[in-house]
């Protein structure tokens, strides 16, 4: 008897995909009236959506309107007087994915998952944020990116931005390696032994996806995950601190975005130039510019 076909491990990377971020792009244009204008250059996927809804209702943030995706509403701000972007509630990899895809599509330069997360190194201090270097592929959205193998790895220019940044936050912050998941009421113990010893300090939901999304199309993705919580953790779990902390992060995340694709100093102006018409489309003058 010959073996069964695992349909999530036969895929021809090497063939163009029948369907694109583009056409659904420019359907949502058409069917909503929308300009071709690019999205900032910067844009934060927020996984669990209060940092989004806090930064909403302090009227820091304002609706991106050049966002032309079905699925998702952008909100647009400052950072240091450059374009950012946050979209709320893109949970799990293959909606991340989606996302991502658009985003790329739509003019973004580069993009970072925001994802709350679980301790497996017992070493891991809770809370704190760890940059992910390279993550477990024990999801699906992976393997329709690249070849089946254990991990797939972050560009290395962007875990050395997020590195220079996020320490700003007043969290503890490591870097390495974390375990992706699609199915978070799933994980084992011995799941969480096995991967603690081969060195995965968190587990998360995105990471491996949206690596992989960004190896297969040489588009810069970083991943930072909040650890928040621990199996068998005696102290109060699950509590990422009050809103002004999750905006602190969110900050050096768009920082560490500008450093992603700095020129000799010429960051700042380079991205306001290529983005000077979608800047204006987000009422500046009615938005806070934020430091």
């Amino acid at each position: 008897m010959s073996r069964p076909r695992l349909p999530l491990l036969d895929h021809a990377f090497e063939q163009a995909s029948a369907f694109t971020p583009d056409a659904l792009i420019a359907a949502v244009r058409d069917e909503r009236g929308l300009s071709a204008e690019p999205v900032p250059p910067v844009c934060v996927l927020d996984f669990d959506g209060d940092l989004t809804d806090w930064l909403a209702s302090t009227g820091a943030i304002l609706p991106c309107p050049q966002w032309a995706c079905f699925h998702t509403t952008m909100h647009a701000l400052k950072i240091d007087g450059i374009a950012c972007a946050v979209i709320p509630r893109t949970i799990g990899g293959p909606y991340a994915v989606l996302v991502a895809e658009q985003l790329a599509a739509s003019g973004a330069r580069v993009v970072f998952g925001l994802t709350s997360a679980g301790r497996v190194s017992p070493s891991l201090p809770i809370p704190s944020l760890v940059v992910a270097t390279q993550a477990i592929r024990d999801e699906g959205t992976s393997y329709h990116y690249l070849p089946p193998c254990d991990t797939v790895e972050s560009h290395p220019g962007v875990v050395e931005a997020l590195l220079s940044e996020v320490g700003a936050a007043g969290l503890p912050v490591a870097a390495g390696l974390v375990w992706t998941t699609d199915a978070p009421y799933r994980e084992t113990l011995n799941q969480l032994a096995l991967h603690a010893e081969a060195g995965a300090l968190a587990v998360e939901m995105q990471a491996a996806s949206l690596f992989a999304f960004g190896a297969a199309r040489d588009f810069p993705v970083g991943v930072v995950a909040h650890v928040t919580n621990a199996v068998g953790d005696a102290d109060e779990q699950f509590d990422k601190g009050d809103a002004p902390l999750g905006y602190e992060i969110f900050k050096a995340i768009c920082r560490a975005g500008v450093r992603c694709f700095s020129q000799e100093g010429g960051a700042e102006r380079s991205i306001c130039a290529e983005n000077a018409r979608a800047t204006t489309r987000f009422h500046s003058e009615a938005m806070a510019t934020i430091g």
